[in-house]
C-alpha cells in the first residue's frame, strides 16, 4: 500500500462513518485521540496513513484508501448517488459501510436487478468502464419470445441498434431446460443495451440480472437489497 501523508481529523473523518472533521476537532481537545499509543491535541498534526496507528475513544481506526462494496440491487433503485424521484442504491448501503465519496461504478436500469459495485476509488470505475479493457459483464435475460438460434451470430458480429449505435461484439448461452432465458455476455454498457439488441431481434427483455463483473460472481448468499464489502483480492477479479 502506498503511504500517504494525511492530517489527523481529514484521517478520522475518512474513516469513520458519521464522523465530520469537525467532530474530529472536538475529539482531539477532548483527549480521546492516539497516534501510535500518545494523545494527540492538534487536528492539524499530520500522520503516515497506512503505517501510524490510529485509536479514537479506545478503538483501532485502520486506513482503507478505498471501499468496494458488492451490492444486489433490487428492482426500482436508479444507480446515482441522487435523484429527487427514485430512490437510489445509496440508500441501501448500511451506515457502517457508507463513506463520503461512495458512487455506484456503472449503471444498471431502474427495472434492472443484480451486481452494481460502488465505490470512492474513481480511478478504479474508469479503468472498469473503459470498452477498451473489455471487462466482460454477464446477464441472465427472460425475454418475450423464445431464443432463436441465429441470435447467437448478431451478437457475435456486433449489431447495429436503433439510433445508429453499432454494439461490440458479444456473446449468447442457451439456459437449458429454458426456452425464452439467455446468458448474456458484453464488454460495454450502452443506454438500455441488452433490452435495445433483443427489441433489435423482434423480441422483448421482460427480465434482467447481472451476474458477473470481469470474473467477481455476484455472491448467491447475498440477498436482493443488501451489500457486502469486498476485499481486495476479489475487486482485482473485476479487471
Amino acid at each position: 500500500m502506498k503511504l500517504e501523508l494525511m492530517r489527523i481529523d481529514k484521517y478520522i473523518s475518512s474513516q469513520l462513518n458519521g464522523v465530520s472533521r469537525k467532530d474530529a476537532k472536538a475529539l482531539c481537545r477532548k483527549n480521546e485521540v492516539l497516534v501510535n499509543g500518545s494523545v494527540v491535541k492538534n487536528s492539524d498534526e499530520k500522520i503516515v496513513a497506512g503505517k501510524d496507528t490510529v485509536t479514537v475513544q479506545g478503538e483501532n481506526v485502520p486506513y482503507k484508501k478505498h471501499i468496494y462494496i458488492m451490492l444486489n440491487k433490487p428492482q426500482g433503485y436508479v444507480c446515482s448517488t441522487k435523484d429527487g424521484k427514485s430512490p437510489t442504491v445509496m440508500e441501501l448501503v448500511p451506515p457502517e459501510l457508507y463513506r463520503d465519496g461512495l458512487f455506484p461504478a456503472g449503471r444498471l436500469d431502474k427495472d434492472t436487478e443484480g451486481f452494481v459495485l460502488l465505490t470512492d476509488d474513481g480511478e478504479l470505475s474508469h479503468r472498469m468502464l473503459l470498452p477498451k479493457n473489455h471487462v466482460e459483464k454477464k446477464y441472465y435475460a427472460e425475454l418475450e419470445y423464445p431464443v432463436e438460434e441465429y441470435y447467437i451470430s448478431e451478437f457475435e458480429k456486433g449489431m447495429q441498434i436503433d439510433g445508429g449505435d453499432v454494439c461490440l461484439p458479444a456473446r449468447i448461452e442457451f439456459v437449458p431446460g429454458n426456452e425464452k432465458a439467455c446468458y448474456v455476455y458484453l464488454n460495454e454498457g450502452m443506454y438500455h443495451q441488452v433490452k435495445r439488441m433483443f427489441e433489435k431481434l423482434s423480441n422483448k427483455v421482460v427480465f434482467l440480472k447481472r451476474l458477473r463483473i470481469g470474473r467477481l460472481d455476484l455472491d448467491e448468499n447475498l440477498a436482493s437489497g443488501e451489500c457486502l464489502e469486498l476485499l481486495h483480492k476479489d475487486v482485482e477479479k473485476i479487471l
